[in-house]
């Protein structure tokens, strides 16, 4: 089954320093048929003024990865982290039995566009972390590849949930096959591009699929495609 939700259907916002969409019930924005897809709680694709961000705040049970799409985010935690990423960095945060962190744009004349995906954890109440990784934008090219994973890697940030976060491009024409073991989710967001689900369903910037119940998923970018797919289950 293969479920789509267009750019339309999410919540968008412009609080001027902020701007952007929630993909899932989120802040002041709640549907109660929209609150989650297996453990994957929250997406948001939110743009940050230069100079601006979210203050201190807290967090727990929780794991937050950040993916930045263009310019430049800074993370400060009171486990002492400090942090600076650009694109083709992850920043991911264990808030297990609490964390406090800021996120904020340094820059003083460039945005920064970030993916913010919030997840269950596999087990509660454990001990909070946080870590970064970088992946070669190079090696987006014409395949999918894992930049978050339940397993970690020098090239794969980990996350405590069975669980992993493809990035790609495909090129115009280029068509894929998706496979992952059955009774497990596949959520898909588009980034840029033109994206066709398994010759069902037609995907445009800012659309998002949840899909299940299908194994095999066939993909083709006929005007070339940037995308995320998130294996969960």
């Amino acid at each position: 089954m293969i479920q789509v939700y267009t750019a339309d259907s999410a919540h968008h916002f412009d609080h001027g320093w902020l701007k952007g969409s929630h993909i899932f019930s989120f802040g002041d924005f709640y549907d109660p048929n929209n609150t989650r897809f297996g453990p994957m709680r929250v997406c948001n694709d939110d743009t940050i003024a230069p100079g601006r961000g979210f203050g201190a705040h807290p967090h727990s049970d929780m794991e937050i990865v950040s993916i930045v799409l263009s310019g430049r985010l800074r993370h400060e935690d009171n486990l002492g982290n400090v942090a600076e990423t650009t694109f083709g960095g992850i920043q991911r945060m264990s808030a297990g039995t609490g964390a406090i962190h800021t996120e904020h744009n340094p820059s003083e004349d460039e945005p920064v566009r970030l993916l913010q995906l919030w997840f269950m954890p596999r087990t509660r109440g454990t001990a909070p972390s946080y870590t970064t990784g970088r992946f070669d934008p190079v090696n987006l090219e014409g395949k999918l590849l894992p930049v978050v994973a339940g397993v970690g890697s020098e090239e794969v940030v980990d996350i405590a949930q069975d669980m992993t976060i493809y990035l790609g491009r495909m090129s115009a024409g280029q068509e894929m096959v998706f496979n992952q073991e059955e009774g497990r989710r596949i959520f898909i967001y588009l980034i840029e591009g033109q994206l066709q689900l398994s010759s069902e369903s037609a995907l445009h910037p800012g659309d998002s699929a949840r899909i299940e119940e299908i194994s095999e998923l066939k993909l083709a970018a006929p005007e070339g495609a940037f995308l995320m797919l998130i294996d969960l289950p």
